[in-house]
């Protein structure tokens, strides 16, 4: 009864945990391309909800914190497809990502002054890390065992 479920590999090759992480990480960061998108396009439907404050906030940001959410976002976003395509630039993408994330974080939650997000931002900021963090990992640790080529 120790067999696992879920066959070891799929029928390209690569292993079945690599298309959960991949699916499950494309979708995460799908969610943040979306926001970042909608938020910098100004999307009525979608920035119509934010309250004012808010959007005055995210107005203010100096061109380098936007370009670090954007490199954190599109990084995490390409990183994904790397992942699903199995190639070893997955980990400069998630790495990029990162970074972006380190400077944005430091922005909002240091240099930018009030934050009418700051206390209700704290847990889902940890939680973007904490997946930021593990999806560096993962791709790292696949790259070292030669599924990523």
């Amino acid at each position: 009864m120790s067999e696992a479920v879920l066959p070891r590999r799929a029928s390209s090759g690569r292993p079945v945990h690599l298309w959960i992480v991949g699916i499950l990480s494309l979708l995460w960061t799908a969610m943040g391309a979306f926001d970042y998108t909608a938020t910098q396009l100004r999307l009525g439907f979608y920035v119509d909800k934010m309250p004012p404050d808010q959007l005055a906030y995210v107005a203010r940001f100096p061109a380098w914190a936007v370009a670090m959410w954007a490199f954190g976002v599109w990084g995490a976003f390409v990183g994904a497809i790397g992942l699903l395509l199995a190639r070893r630039w997955a980990v400069w993408a998630f790495a990029v990502s990162l970074l972006g994330l380190a400077f944005n974080t430091l922005y909002v939650r240091v240099l930018s002054g009030p934050n009418p997000m700051a206390k209700a931002g704290v847990a889902f900021t940890a939680v973007i890390w904490v997946i930021a963090i593990l999806q560096l990992v993962y791709a790292v640790r696949q790259n070292q065992r030669g599924v990523l080529r």
